[in-house]
């Protein structure tokens, strides 16, 4: 673009200042808003790519097929023992394992435990994971006395002094005393490893794992294998079925690959791909959010070529007169499509500032820590400068550069595209609001639905419950954890303390069984078992359909040390009655099922909803241990302020088992971990959407004030000859809403097929009502009718003698 084409797009802007900011700032907010997300998509997609040799690791999955089991699907975990016995029949297989993670053992400094993220990890772990190391080597982790701690754990307790050599006490299964052998740099915020301090993994299974070391079913922690390229991977996975037949046959019964496969995972995609309602809303949510930004710059484009489109006519005569001086079509094309580009590149920069002030707010928002790295942004914005800029242009270029020089210079004014130019920018209004009103509406659901399952029926009361997990801790004896249980019992405010392996807030042990049924073949449905101790109906208060809960009076209730094969009590949830084949909650009662393993159903309850909102009621009975279950959780039942409990609570866990850090935590604060990720979805959605929603209104505000501007002589005629302002308003109005409710034909199948599909991951969801389309079509009415109002009024009450004589 030559000097005289910067003189002549700075006379255009200068000349037209509020098209200017118009046309300049709807670009730059849209590509802000694109900018903004596509970080967060690239930040999303970018895990664990910042590992050497990522593309050649892949993650073990477990993957289950058992009908009517509430464990189906793969899942990214493995049996402890796995990599071990996979050694075995394939010599040389290059593998590791990480067991724990994120708050998965502490630090005990005085007598006193702290929780870190301590992972136990296999002496090839460097072989797959190669982190970089600050001092010393990964290969030291062969040695299972020391640790490897990372650049922060070394500053937290050593401060600027030399790690190397020094000691920690590292509780995991068993505190131990350690030495430190190296320091790894801290793991990137793009990566699912937890871990801040490593050791090595035992050679025999630790304390207490042994039952479920090497048994085929459980799923303890993560197998990670290394292969050299794709096919590689894909032949090894062909030949599990029959290694899972081969070992697994004496714990999963003939056949174990009809009903588990293990599978590979790459690592690169493990974060968004793993299967399961959690990752899957995942995934849709990064989608859903790059296609909103996408969506957002492309309203922002469409603003442009319409405001550009409307504003062509006012350059014909400057079109003219260069033609009639020797300007060819050509020279024309490339001075528009060259203005059309600085433009964009103006609004780029704008677009860059904006992002830049944005992002602590979007941070904020969406609990982010996005930042812009504008080695990659800068070069990126001028690709986009470009690419929107001669996209963006082209038309307008294409439209100013044909008009005729002989038929502009005579005309009484200057050429607006006629009928097929007015009818080609109310198309890009339908395209702008079509997208807007599909926006308005998928925030609505969102919104909906997130309030929906922040204020859904659990089963119980979230409020005034506290939930000590740290009682399951290997560090606590049973005879510890009964003493604790019992101190707990008697703190001021404290109602009920009920012991569970799994509780509020997910975690703990997850555990199904077949329960075959009288007269029926096979071993029957899956059902979750849950197993409690005393106090648990007392705090979580569950709704009794029929029967009764579990009494110390009655001895059958109690599973402790049950040996002789009678029938024990088991109180089941409503979902599990016509799992087991009852006709009602009544008929259930007293009926034994379970084959060789007799139980009789003495209660039912409604369904206590322990898990994430994106997973499904499972049909779930519950055992009683009197004495109670090892490894438990305590839930407190308590009244008054929360604070003064946690305080109470941590005052008597440092006093009885300071050797173990304390991890108790409301089921308010559990519950909202699962709602975490799709109310920060609900924020930026909105952001984005509200954004869009203003671009739209900014072309339409600027192609209300040029058609308003173009149609003054018309509007005096029209009230010359007794039209009143009333009725000029309502014309102007009514064709500008035209284009604007034709929208909805293109919102709606939009929105309908996108929201269907993230309700889908929801198993108790909001329906999708027709209220929320007709209330986006309402909400986007009302904004295009007080976006146009102003002009429109404006221009009905000019007097007609001013507007004839206005040209």
């Amino acid at each position: 673009m030559n000097r005289f084409g910067f003189q002549s797009l700075y006379r255009s802007l200068s000349r037209h200042k509020l098209y200017a900011a118009l046309n300049i700032g709807g670009l730059a907010v849209g590509i802000a808003v694109f900018l903004i997300l596509s970080l967060f998509v690239r930040f999303e997609t970018s895990f664990e790519k910042w590992l050497p040799h990522a593309d050649e690791l892949y993650l073990v999955q477990s993957e289950w097929t058992v009908p009517d089991s509430p464990v189906q699907g793969a899942y990214p975990y493995t049996m402890s023992g796995l990599l071990e016995q996979m050694r075995e029949d394939f010599p040389g297989l290059l593998g590791t394992r990480i067991r724990g993670g994120e708050r998965g053992g502490s630090v005990i400094q005085g007598g006193v435990a702290t929780m870190e993220d301590v992972a136990q990890v296999d002496s090839s772990f460097f072989q797959l994971f190669n982190l970089p190391m600050l001092s010393g080597e990964g290969k030291a982790l062969a040695d299972p006395s020391v640790t490897l701690i990372s650049r922060s754990t070394a500053r937290k307790y050593f401060g600027d002094a030399n790690p190397l050599g020094r000691t920690m006490t590292i509780a995991f299964d068993e505190p131990k005393l350690y030495r430190v052998a190296g320091v790894f740099e801290d793991l990137p915020a793009n990566t699912d490893l937890k871990a801040s301090i490593l050791i090595n993994m035992p050679a025999t299974p630790p304390p207490g794992a042994a039952d479920y070391w090497f048994h085929w079913g459980s799923t303890s922690l993560r197998t990670y294998l290394r292969f050299p390229d794709a096919e590689a991977a894909r032949a090894f996975e062909k030949r599990m079925p029959e290694f899972v037949n081969r070992r697994g046959a004496a714990y999963l019964g003939e056949k174990p690959s009809e009903i588990m496969a293990i599978s590979l995972l790459p690592l690169t995609r493990a974060h968004l791909q793993p299967a399961g309602q959690e990752s899957a809303s995942r995934k849709l949510t990064v989608a859903a959010l790059g296609i909103v930004g996408l969506l957002t710059l492309l309203i922002a484009i469409v603003n442009y070529v319409n405001l550009a489109t409307a504003r062509a006519g006012l350059r014909a005569r400057e079109v003219a007169m260069r033609k009639v001086l020797g300007a060819d079509r050509g020279a024309l094309i490339r001075q528009f499509l060259g203005e059309a580009v600085l433009t964009v590149a103006v609004a780029a920069f704008l677009g860059l500032i904006l992002a830049e002030l944005g992002l602590p707010l979007v941070n904020a928002a969406g609990g982010l820590s996005l930042t812009l790295p504008y080695a990659i942004v800068v070069p990126g914005l001028l690709l986009l400068a470009l690419i929107v800029g001669v996209a963006a242009g082209f038309y307008p270029a294409l439209m100013l550069s044909r008009f005729p020089a002989a038929s502009v210079l005579a005309s009484a004014r200057s050429p607006g595209g006629g009928r097929a130019g007015t009818r080609a920018r109310e198309l890009l209004v339908v395209l702008q609001f079509g997208l807007a009103i599909a926006f308005i509406i998928g925030t609505m659901v969102l919104s909906a639905q997130t309030r929906h399952v922040r204020t859904s029926d659990l089963g119980f009361r979230r409020d005034g419950l506290l939930v000590v997990q740290s009682l399951a801790d290997s560090g606590v004896t049973e005879a510890q954890a009964r003493q604790i249980v019992t101190a707990l019992r008697a703190l001021p405010g404290v109602k009920a303390v009920g012991v569970s392996d799994t509780a509020a807030g997910g975690g703990g042990n997850n555990n199904t069984d077949s329960v075959a049924i009288p007269g029926r073949p096979g071993s029957g449905p899956s059902l979750r078992r849950l197993t409690i101790g005393p106090g648990f109906f007392e705090a979580y208060a569950p709704r009794l359909v029929a029967g009764r809960l579990f009494d110390d009076a009655y001895g059958a209730d109690n599973n402790s040390g049950w040996r002789d094969g009678l029938p024990r009590n088991i109180v089941i949830n409503r979902k599990a009655v016509s799992t087991l084949g009852f006709a009602s909650p009544e008929e259930a009662i007293g009926k034994t099922v379970g084959g060789k393993q007799p139980r009789t159903i003495v209660g039912v309850i409604d369904e206590l909803r322990f898990f994430t909102p994106r997973l499904p009621d499972d049909p779930t009975y519950y055992v009683y241990y009197r004495d109670s279950p090892g490894e438990s959780f305590a839930t407190i039942r308590y009244s008054g302020d929360a604070q003064a409990m946690e305080q109470a609570v941590g005052d008597l866990w440092r006093r009885m088992a300071p050797q173990v850090p304390l991890n108790a935590r409301t089921a308010d604060s559990l519950f909202n971990e699962f709602y975490q990720a799709d109310d920060r979805a609900t924020r930026l959605f909105a952001i984005g959407s509200g954004l869009a929603v203003l671009i739209g209104c900014v072309g339409l505000w600027g192609l209300a004030s040029f058609n308003t501007q173009r149609r003054v002589k018309e509007i005096g005629i029209r009230k010359t000859l007794g039209a009143s302002s009333t009725d000029v308003a309502k014309l102007l109005v009514g064709q500008f809403l035209r284009p604007v409710l034709i929208a909805n034909l293109v919102a709606w199948p939009l929105a309908f097929v996108a929201m269907r599909a993230w309700l889908a991951g929801f198993d108790d969801r909001v329906a999708l009502s027709p209220l929320f389309f007709i209330g986006a079509t309402l909400a986007a009415t009302l904004i295009a009718v007080l976006t146009v109002l102003a002009q429109s009024l404006r221009a009905s009450r000019a007097a007609p003698s001013w507007a004839l004589r206005h040209e």
